[in-house]
């Protein structure tokens, strides 16, 4: 992909020959796509807070919890992914239709006097993602909370600690590391989704993976698809370094 980003396009003539940065500079400068990169990092951002206010204390209990159905209720955490992705999105679709189930709900309760649009927009791929990608969340902080001793939460408790203040000073620190990893798994698998983004943000409402599509699949701008997919993958490499330096840092201060 590096060497095709920088030859040139020509539209009804293809690649041609010699050397060219304005895929890259276009990326860089051009509105249109600085709005593209912007929605897809706030996608990802706001996916990954919403499933980690979900997911931790689905995750807490399940890590926690002596039930004798604590087994089964993680199957029904896990379920999800065991359902087709096109199958899971098409779902959302007739709920978050015009005439689908939440807003004949909403309209029933009276709390909106028409339809809310949950499609083609913001809304809806951000319910759609959070739904897709919260098992991941949980299944990854399960194991860091299993792996924080209860003795450590129990000296806390002794020592006169509220549950509350327990909580706050030692289980959430200790399971720091699962909230990084976590959070960095679902923050790349967001930005990087391409299935759901299509369906429920349709052709019009574009993030950078449906771009990229697009360039590569309808407009056959090889070298414009080739450029943002670079910029996307630097993006990812970027998380993952200042990740690491913040997780060494932060292991260092403890």
């Amino acid at each position: 992909m590096v060497p095709t980003s920088v030859r040139p396009y020509v539209p009804l003539v293809g690649i041609t020959g010699g050397f060219t940065a304005r895929h890259y500079t276009r990326l860089l400068t051009d509105s249109y796509y600085l709005e593209i990169i912007g929605r897809t990092l706030a996608l990802g951002l706001t996916v990954t807070g919403a499933t980690l206010l979900l997911g931790y204390p689905v995750a807490f209990f399940l890590a926690r919890t002596r039930s004798r159905w604590r087994n089964w209720l993680t199957i029904l955490v896990v379920f999800p992914l065991m359902l087709n992705l096109v199958v899971r999105t098409f779902g959302w679709i007739a709920l978050l239709a015009q005439n689908g189930l939440v807003n004949q709900a909403l309209q029933a309760m009276g709390l909106v006097d028409g339809p809310v649009k949950l499609l083609f927009n913001f809304a809806g791929l951000l319910i759609g993602l959070t739904h897709i990608f919260l098992p991941f969340m949980v299944l990854v902080l399960i194991g860091a909370i299993q792996n924080i001793p209860r003795d450590v939460e129990d000296a806390a408790r002794v020592l006169g600690a509220s549950w509350g203040g327990a909580f706050l000073r030692v289980t959430l620190p200790l399971s720091a590391p699962g909230i990084l990893s976590g959070s960095i798994l679902v923050f790349v698998l967001t930005i990087s989704a391409l299935v759901t983004p299509r369906l429920l943000g349709g052709p019009t409402y574009q993030v950078m993976s449906t771009l990229i599509y697009d360039e590569f699949l309808q407009r056959l701008n090889w070298p414009a698809g080739s450029a943002q997919s670079l910029l996307l993958t630097a993006m990812v490499l970027a998380l993952i370094y200042l990740s690491g330096r913040l997780a060494r840092r932060t292991g260092a201060s403890a």
